[in-house]
């Protein structure tokens, strides 16, 4: 392990005598968290700030004393806490601690501070404390509220369960890999289920589970369809989050990004499955073969597609396999590319006086050419706002068609590359130029075409062609 700044450690305080010195706001938040924590706090404050004595009237296990603090009140405490006017008394409140023996916190004078607090993101028993050694507190703060994110308050019951079932664990005298196993177990359903509170029913299924040693046939495999969003990490669900931080293995595309991903639990295997358009890739037999085969494994698995898993692609042939096979499936929607691209334009794809109707096309049949079977009176709809799925190979039949259904040649079309990412390009034309101006401008794709009278107001980014 590298050398670390600060050490974090969690003292049990209950019943403790903590002593504190100064009146100030600051102080009062602390002399909060101490005897959230259970302590017997003793605030030394001639003239205490509202708060303090607002806090110290509702609570017995504060007290303030209006007279200076002494040695002698320090001895036996736990700590000391103290709000200095100036350097001189914090250089002189750090001595008075130190000479009994006790952590002192001057507050905001890290040069007289044995201990610091960090940001806390509070389930208890479940406690998380972020430090940055003094160095950047807001940094902690925005630190601690990413965190808060990615641990629902369901999490305080299931942390709870865990103490109040670990003696009735620790009597039956498992091995070391069965008892493991048992808090794997624990640990997996607290994911899969953090609304909830465990009951005995989850520790009755634990323990039986756990007697199998973690035999791998014994493990119940499921799936969850997971959908990644457009490619910005930050656009993922919470949901899909923990389904990540829960596996055990990640199928994912190929345009998925790496941050996606990494958001995965460090032991998790990472599969690349991506199917690269006329590129050698997995088979689609493949990825579901391999799906039905890992969770039989009684592996946690997560299949990580682009967009949304239900918005064109094959999830529905997986479920299909992964039913019939007896495995668990849980679907978990994702941004598909259309409302990304809509909310990086800025631009309401059913902007009410002239759009009416969104519709969602996959210009890509299984064949790689133009469907002929798309409802092209729809697509020719004049109120309507078309967001084409897959349609840089076939755009200029498309446009031929739409143009030739009677769509006006003078219709706003807008072609987003990468919609979501830094390197996000996007095109603003009209619908009779747009082959053209995307032939000459290089996009290579993940691209998305919108096509409507919404898309009036929308230009092209900097360092793309318009016309």
């Amino acid at each position: 392990m590298g050398k670390l700044a600060t050490l974090p450690v969690f003292l049990k305080l209950e019943g403790r005598r903590v002593v504190m010195a100064g009146g100030s706001e600051a102080l009062a938040w602390k002399a909060e968290l101490f005897a959230a924590a259970g302590a017997l706090v003793e605030v030394h404050a001639s003239e205490p700030c509202e708060a303090l004595a607002a806090l110290a009237a509702g609570r017995e296990t504060i007290a303030i004393k209006p007279r200076p603090v002494t040695p002698a009140d320090l001895a036996g405490a736990a700590a000391f806490i103290a709000d200095a006017a100036d350097d001189q008394e914090a250089v002189a409140f750090h001595a008075m601690g130190r000479a009994v023996g006790l952590p002192v916190n001057v507050i905001d004078q890290p040069a007289w501070c044995d201990f610091q607090f960090g940001s806390i993101v509070e389930r208890s028993p479940l406690v998380v404390a972020i430090s940055t050694d003094g160095g950047a507190p807001v940094f902690g703060q925005m630190l601690r509220a990413r965190i808060e994110t990615l641990l629902p308050e369901g999490f305080r019951k299931w942390a709870q369960a865990a103490k109040d079932w670990r003696p009735r664990v620790t009597a039956l005298n498992l091995d070391f890999r069965a008892r493991r196993r048992v808090w794997e177990l624990f640990a997996r359903r607290a994911f899969t289920h953090p609304e909830r509170a465990p009951d005995e029913a989850d520790l009755e299924a634990l323990l039986a589970e756990a007697a199998q040693a973690g035999a791998p046939e014994a493990r119940r495999g499921s799936v969850a369809m997971v959908g990644a969003g457009p490619g910005d990490p930050e656009l993922l669900t919470l949901k899909a989050v923990r389904a990540l931080q829960s596996a055990d293995v990640v199928l994912y595309d190929d345009l998925v990004l790496p941050g996606s991903v990494e958001l995965a639990r460090r032991e998790a295997q990472r599969l690349n499955v991506g199917k690269r358009g006329y590129k050698p890739s997995c088979t689609q037999e493949h990825i579901t073969a391999l799906l039905v085969t890992l969770a039989r494994e009684g592996k946690r698995v997560v299949r990580l597609k682009g967009g949304d898993p239900m918005i064109f692609g094959r999830a529905g042939e997986e479920i299909a396999a992964l039913r019939a096979a007896g495995v668990d499936v849980e679907v978990i929607p994702g941004v598909t590319a259309a409302s990304a691209a809509a909310a990086s334009l800025q631009t309401s794809l059913t902007e009410r006086a002239v759009a009416r109707r969104l519709q969602f096309i996959t210009a890509h049949a299984r064949d790689g050419k133009l469907p002929e079977d798309l409802d092209w009176r729809a697509l020719a709809d004049e109120g309507a706002t078309t967001a084409v799925y897959m349609g840089l190979k076939t755009l200029p039949p498309l446009v031929a068609r739409l143009l030739a259904e009677g769509l006006a040649p003078d219709t706003p079309a807008v072609l987003v590359e990468r919609a979501s990412w830094e390197s996000e390009r996007r095109i603003a034309s009209t619908l009779a130029d747009l082959p053209a101006t995307a032939a000459s401008s290089g996009l290579i794709g993940p691209c998305l075409v919108l096509i409507g009278r919404a898309l009036g107001g929308v230009s092209s980014s900097p360092h793309s062609a318009s016309r």
